[in-house]
């Protein structure tokens, strides 16, 4: 009788070690899952940036009525980090049904590279655009 009235009042210290080491490994796991979360969002907005960097320069140069810089670039300050703006532009190359070379065309090709944790990120578009001249 006594033995059973001395497991019922207290925990035995495996019992603590087991609930603490189960807690420990919740917010380990709980910490790793934020880390994640975070690292998720970062990427997100850099692709954000990069998307809109590059909706911009390709605006600019659909509005503009003379050819583009065969090559140019642009370093671009986002407040993340740096990104770099490479314009390329030349002759498209298209013929048509008389396989003939149809003048006018450009092919516009603009790459924007940033660096993210030690590693080179490229994203690239490519458009026509018809410039008389």
């Amino acid at each position: 009788m006594r033995r059973v009235r001395r497991l019922v009042r207290g925990f035995a210290l495996y019992e603590v070690l087991l609930g603490v080491t189960i807690f420990a490994v919740g917010v380990l796991v709980l910490g790793r899952s934020v880390e994640n979360c975070l690292r998720a969002v970062t990427l997100t907005s850099d692709e954000d940036r990069m998307r809109q960097i590059l909706s911009n320069r390709m605006s600019e140069i659909q509005a503009a009525a003379d050819i583009p810089d065969k090559t140019k670039e642009t370093k671009i300050d986002t407040g993340n980090g740096e990104m770099k703006l490479l314009q390329k532009c030349g002759p498209a190359g298209l013929k048509d049904e008389q396989d003939l070379e149809m003048g006018g065309l450009y092919l516009v090709t603009l790459t924007v590279e940033w660096t993210r944790t030690g590693q080179t990120q490229r994203k690239t578009i490519e458009f026509y655009i018809f410039r008389t001249g």
